[in-house]
């Protein structure tokens, strides 16, 4: 359970860090099953449904740079989204009737692990209010060398500009103060909590050793999606209602938030920015 110093500290700068949180033999179990789903993968032969690979390899290269939803997928996974020492410290920051949306095991390997831009979650997935928590639970020992979470705190009260031209590039477009940014330094098992708007980013995984980030997001039952045509019902497939009641009303709480105007059916935040750095992401 979360202090009352630790409560504030999420309000205040937009994230917590509780070291720990999973024990060893868990995470040393989650590692295994990870192993067990990527090892027969290659750039030629994977089902692209359920993983993604890191770009610039040959076609039997092996490196996986993403799961997608696990907590759907695979039992234990599953079981942890669903666990009560986690939904107890997410009640804490947005209250009792909380709704599982989705999942991702993000992969650095070892010298490579692709770059991910500094953007805010809820600009992907627009919510008629912010109470919803992204929550990171580190694998391996992640630091600044290997490519661990970057957070700019007390960043988390608007939206920045993810556009160019009236289109979502899915990165923040505006000038960032990066002078703010703090790397989030922890040891495997550790769990982060982040504000839905909390800006955030990871550089390349420039060590010899891996870093792998199992990655589910919440919000309040309350919370409602705002509908992006096909897109919504692509991102709502794997919402499920955890703890607590369904909500029969809908909660507003932000007074405008801009709309993205996706530029194609992109399968990941990785491609998308990748198209935004091209200057490929261009129409929609």
């Amino acid at each position: 359970m979360f202090t009352p110093q630790q409560i504030a500290q999420y309000h205040d700068e937009g994230y917590v860090v509780l070291p720990g949180f999973l024990s060893r033999s868990l995470v040393k179990a989650i590692l295994s099953d990870i192993e067990d789903l990527t090892a027969a993968a290659t750039v030629a032969h994977h089902d692209s449904s359920r993983l993604e690979m890191e770009p610039n390899q040959g076609p039997e290269g092996r490196k996986v740079r993403r799961l997608y939803e696990p907590c759907t997928h695979y039992p234990r996974f599953r079981s942890l989204s669903e666990s009560k020492d986690l939904l107890d410290v997410i009640e804490q920051l947005i209250g009792p009737n909380l709704i599982f949306h989705l999942s991702k095991v993000n992969m650095k390997p070892a010298s490579l692990g692709s770059v991910v831009d500094w953007h805010q979650d809820l600009t992907y997935y627009p919510l008629t209010n912010a109470d919803s928590v992204t929550v990171l639970l580190y694998l391996e020992d992640a630091d600044a060398s290997n490519g661990c979470l970057q957070v700019i705190p007390r960043s988390q009260h608007r939206a920045m500009d993810h556009t160019s031209k009236g289109i979502f590039q899915g990165r923040v477009t505006e000038a960032v103060d990066t002078s703010k940014a703090v790397y989030l330094e922890a040891t495997a098992g550790s769990a982060i909590l982040m504000h839905c708007l909390t800006p955030h980013s990871s550089a390349p995984n420039l060590s010899p050793e891996p870093r792998t980030t199992l990655i589910m997001s919440y919000h309040a039952a309350d919370a409602f999606p705002i509908h992006l045509k096909v897109r919504t019902e692509a991102q709502e497939a794997h919402a499920r209602l955890v703890r607590g009641l369904e909500s029969t009303e809908v909660r507003f709480g932000l007074s405008s938030f801009p709309f993205p105007r996706f530029p194609r059916d992109t399968k990941s935040l990785y491609e998308l920015q990748e198209m935004s750095r091209k200057g490929l992401a261009a129409r929609p």
